[in-house]
């Protein structure tokens, strides 16, 4: 007995029932939530079963057992850092809820082991376990063993996501724990490029590389209870005990990880907000902290201040920069590893990062107010619009540099180095003059809450000032890219090549100076409408 009348039986009940009641009364909010959530399922289950095919489809292939079990070893790490990146995504994965309940940690468990197995994610594990112990599973004793094979490594993942995102639960419904969501970007741009990579190497070398790994994995919890099927098919049958009783083994310490988290969770104060302000050092409220002594004085300094303090605690523009530093490197070099990229590709790191001078007065939000009142010119305009630049530059300017040089060398084309820097800074200063000019005309909110980067509504004017603006910035850079190609092409235009470098800079900086002077007058006679904009978020 658990509480009073109350079994262990009826709770598991009342929270899967809860888990459902949550599922439906997020889909009844709005009709596009509804639409989403349905086109997802189909999406998702759609590519499990395909998978579910392909993997069948690999029965009976020498390596089959090494691709299976190396695929429920990621499946598992999928679990183990999905709570960490999206903890808002299934609101069951915060037990303080349930603090005020008398409800014991071990019926608790038991209760919510099961509401997690409700859900598309648990379906899609389902669709790939069922197609990889049907992969290896040949004979009676292998099909017995894959049953109590698929129940264990389900049941592993969903505990290891538990136990991950009870023991983190007070930093990830923290300001700190939201902010760590912006890595997801990162996260996912170097798991695409990594798959992409070993696919290819794979391709071109055979699944044989993976026995080394799968020689290991097939005894690394979930994935020893898929090697336990293989371990069957094959006759080891004490193996194969041995390999379900790892797994086994690795269910038990997670649940009981996953109970000592809640127990603390349940009994213990939050003190995260508890510190003592006798804990903080004295600060004149006058002074600035290092970084603002290095910057210009005056209005410039302040607004770059401002801008790099955005960059630093806002976390949606904390996740752009993120994910825009990861991508602009992650391409380049990634092509140059695989012997298919060319130093040109350097010059994405320049239009991710530029990418970020658009909607500059959208992270202000509602907060542009204060922004506006200080602009009665279009002179205070212009030194706004050149110190939220610079800021930009600050970080925008050295780092599509390092990229550069980096693909560079990785290449061993360092002749061009000087094309493709000048090309670079040429695209960088095109970028900031279209997005100081579509900042005035074409701003658009950014909800502080959940996902979503534009407010409902604005997705119309977020398009055309994103892909409008680059268009117009890749027709900008349109002369240094022509000089670029005459110096490939020409008979001496290697003589030339170098020139491009500081012609590239000039060039760069002189569309920028353009573009920041053009936008000034249109951002001082649009500031209500910009403020109007930028606040439906």
């Amino acid at each position: 007995m658990t509480t009073d009348g109350a079994t262990p039986a009826d709770i598991t009940s009342v929270v899967v029932r809860l888990k459902l009641s949550l599922l439906r009364n997020g889909l009844r909010q709005s009709g596009g939530r509804r639409a989403a959530y349905v086109v997802s399922a189909v999406v998702v289950l759609l590519f499990g079963a395909l998978q579910l095919l392909g993997l069948i489809a690999l029965r009976g292939h020498a390596h089959a057992e090494a691709v299976v079990v190396l695929l429920v070893a990621v499946l598992a790490l999928g679990w183990a850092v999905m709570p960490l990146f999206f903890p808002g995504g299934d609101e069951t994965l915060d037990p303080t809820r349930l603090v005020m309940l008398p409800l014991r940690p071990r019926p608790l468990v038991r209760a919510l082991l099961a509401a997690s197995l409700v859900g598309i994610g648990p379906l899609f594990t389902l669709l790939l376990l069922t197609g990889s112990v049907i992969t290896v599973a040949h004979g009676g004793a292998a099909y017995a063993v894959a049953v109590v094979g698929v129940v264990l490594a389900l049941l592993v993942c969903v505990a290891l996501a538990r136990a991950v995102a009870a023991a983190n639960i007070r930093l990830l419904t923290s300001r700190k724990g939201r902010d760590l969501a912006v890595l997801s970007g990162l996260v996912i741009a170097i798991g695409a490029q990594l798959v992409n990579f070993g696919a290819q190497r794979l391709g071109s070398s055979g699944l044989s590389q993976l026995e080394p790994a799968g020689d290991v994995l097939r005894w690394v919890p979930p994935a020893s209870a898929i090697g336990a099927v293989d371990s069957a098919s094959e006759g080891s049958y004490g193996v194969a005990v041995l390999q379900l009783a790892l797994s086994a083994g690795a269910l038990v310490a997670l649940i009981a990880v996953w109970a000592r988290h809640l127990t603390k969770l349940m009994t213990s104060p939050d003190g995260s907000t508890l510190q003592s302000a006798t804990d903080q050092p004295a600060r004149d409220p006058g002074t600035s902290g290092g970084l603002a002594r290095l910057l210009p004085a005056g209005r410039t300094g302040t607004v770059m201040e401002r801008s790099l303090r955005y960059v630093w605690r806002d976390p949606k523009t904390k996740a752009a920069w993120v994910t825009s530093l990861a991508i602009g490197l992650i391409v380049p070099v990634f092509n140059a590893l695989q012997g298919t990229g060319s130093i040109y590709f350097a010059c994405f790191a320049a239009g991710m990062l530029g990418i970020q001078m658009y909607n500059q007065f959208g992270q202000d939000t509602s907060a542009f107010w204060m922004v506006a009142t200080t602009i009665s010119s279009a002179r205070d305009a212009y030194v706004e619009l050149r110190g939220r630049a610079l800021a930009l530059l600050v970080i925008t300017l050295p780092y599509a540099t390092l990229v550069t040089v980096l693909t560079t060398a990785m290449l061993g084309d360092w002749p061009r180095l000087p094309e493709a820097l000048g090309l670079s800074f040429a695209l960088l200063g095109a970028m900031l003059a279209t997005g100081a000019w579509t900042s005035a005309r074409f701003p658009y909110s950014i909800p502080q809450e959940g996902y979503k980067n534009v407010a409902p509504g604005q997705t119309g004017l977020a398009w055309i000032s994103i892909f409008g603006g680059m268009v117009s910035a890749a027709l900008l850079t349109a002369p240094v890219i022509a000089a670029t190609i005459w110096a490939n092409v020409a008979k001496n235009g290697d003589d030339w090549g170098w020139l491009l470098l500081p012609a590239g800079a000039a060039y760069g900086t002189a569309i920028t100076l353009t573009g920041l002077h053009l936008a000034a007058p249109r951002t001082a006679s649009r500031l209500p409408e910009i403020l109007t904009a930028v606040s439906k978020g």
